[in-house]
Order: structure tokens, then sequence, then C-alpha cells
């Protein structure tokens, strides 16, 4: 079972859900607006991909972050910041297992067929 982690509104997340839809993998949403993550969950992601690969620096959100804050999600301190705004990191999330893919192009499409 795949859980897909993102925004119901986030165009790539819409993408990712109809293509998962579309090759029959199992999967289940996680609306993150609508059911918050937990610290534990953030701190795996992090640990798993790193800050360059799960941090949205071309969002909204980041653009409106003061400089601090903008520092601390190079850091420890980035969990609590990215669990109370979840947009500041890149959609989608797959979590296939343990294994982590953050976005959605041909790289991580090829890696959820061969992980189905």
């Amino acid at each position: 079972m795949i859980t897909i982690y993102g925004i119901k509104n986030c165009d790539t997340v819409k993408k990712a859900l109809k293509w998962a839809e579309e090759q029959g993998l199992e999967h289940e949403f996680h609306d993150f607006r609508k059911s918050p993550l937990s610290e534990d969950t953030v701190t795996k992601w992090l640990e798993a991909v790193g800050h360059a690969v799960l941090v949205n620096k071309r969002g909204t959100t980041y653009r409106k972050l003061e400089e601090q804050d903008k520092s601390l999600l190079e850091g420890a301190d980035a969990v609590p910041l990215l669990t109370s705004n979840p947009t500041l990191m890149k959609r989608p999330i797959f979590d296939i297992g343990g294994n982590y893919l953050v976005g959605f192009t041909e790289k991580e499409k090829k890696a959820l067929l061969e992980s189905a």
C-alpha cells in the first residue's frame, strides 16, 4: 500500500492521484491540511530525503517567511515549522513501506511502478 501525502487542491497531487488510479496502484491519500502530520513523520522524511529535497523553496509559503524562519528550515529546528506549515514541503510525498519519494516526475513514476 502506498500512502500519498499532499493537499487536495495541489495540481501535482491531483495528477499523482489520477495517475496512481490509472496504474491500478493500491494507495490511500493523506491530506495534511485536514489531518495534520506528526513531528515524528516529518522527522522521518527529513532523515530519509533531506532538507534540500523536502523543503519547497519555490512556493509562496516559503517566500512569505521571515529570514530567521527560512534559516530554521536548514537545521534540526525545521520539524516544528514544517509540521505547522505543511505547504512548506514539496508535494506529493509517497510513502512506500517506509521508503519515501518526493515530487512527481518520470523518476518517481518509474520508482512507484517498480515498487508495486
